[in-house]
């Protein structure tokens, strides 16, 4: 379930590279994101238990290339390796020497995350947004999915005006629980090789192969 929920903060991280919404915030944005090539960004991950109020904060790097690969390594409070490519999907757990396999297509199911993680969503199609305006000097927009999903029946987005891009993203699940990403450190088109988004197991790894399922 972890892993899944976090799966759709992702989404909504890379669907700002194609949003588009009849306001001048939200087309600023997407001219910047249609510009950037890569990105590379320190990251803080919150998850919440809505029942217990109990926190998991986790930190790392994220680094991502268009259109769609993803490397989002955690590093605290212990370390995992999450890379998104092309086709296949790991994720490493180097202490539990465990590596999962699934296939892109697998984890991004429903029509909303395939459109996401093509870098085809449009938000006017998804979701009703509403800009609530100044939060601590970001701008923050609300994000009502059309067609909610268990994993997430509300999000929220905090924009850096200036820049004109995402800082943070929420989003809560059916059952009340959030999964905050906050990024700090934002590098704009850094040199990155495809090599980044590749894994080979090492030696003496467990891998639980679910690409047939």
């Amino acid at each position: 379930m972890r892993f899944r929920i976090f799966i759709f903060v992702v989404s909504v991280l890379l669907s700002f590279s194609s949003m588009a919404v009849a306001d001048e915030l939200t087309t600023e944005i997407q001219k910047t994101y249609d510009s950037i090539k890569t990105f590379r960004a320190d990251f803080t991950q919150t998850l919440t238990n809505a029942a217990s109020k109990e926190q998991d904060i986790r930190s790392g790097k994220i680094t991502f290339k268009q259109p769609s690969l993803l490397r989002w390594e955690s590093v605290k409070p212990e370390p995992e390796l999450l890379i998104v490519g092309e086709s296949i999907v790991w994720d490493y757990f180097p202490e539990d020497k465990l590596a999962l396999k699934y296939r892109t297509q697998q984890l991004f199911n429903s029509k909303t995350m395939i459109k996401f993680i093509s870098g085809q969503a449009k938000l006017e199609e998804d979701f009703v947004v509403e800009n609530q305006g100044e939060d601590n000097g970001l701008i923050k927009l609300k994000l009502l999915p059309l067609e909610p999903e268990t994993g997430m029946v509300l999000a929220f987005a905090w924009i850096d005006p200036e820049k004109k891009m995402m800082r943070k993203v929420l989003v809560v699940d059916f059952y009340g629980n959030g999964n905050e990403v906050s990024m700090s450190n934002i590098e704009i088109d850094p040199n990155v090789d495809n090599a980044q988004f590749q894994f080979i197991p090492p030696e003496g790894v467990d891998v639980e192969d679910n690409t047939q399922n």
